[in-house]
């Protein structure tokens, strides 16, 4: 009888940030966790289910360390959405 051992391993990675204003975009070949392919939404809808995906994981642990990055990128990203619309036309 032989015996099988599967392992599998998790590598995660820790960036410190100097400038917090200068958070780095994922290079071209960057890959999510899980080996897949990391991207951005398309479009309006995808990027509302993703904000809505990082709402709900806003207590998962694994985040907690990135939390004010995170918290201070959505700030300042709504900001940004304020500040470029128009307001009402008439």
């Amino acid at each position: 009888m032989r015996e099988v051992v599967e392992r599998t391993q998790t590598v995660v990675r820790t960036v410190l940030l100097r400038d917090q204003d200068k958070v780095p975009l994922a290079p071209r070949a960057a890959q999510r966790l899980n080996g897949e392919p990391y991207t951005l939404p398309e479009d309006a809808v995808e990027w509302i289910e993703a904000l809505v995906a990082l709402r709900r994981e806003v207590t998962n642990p694994k985040i907690h360390a990135f939390r004010h990055h995170i918290a201070l990128a959505c700030e300042k990203t709504a900001r940004a959405l304020r500040d470029a619309d128009p307001g009402p036309r008439g």
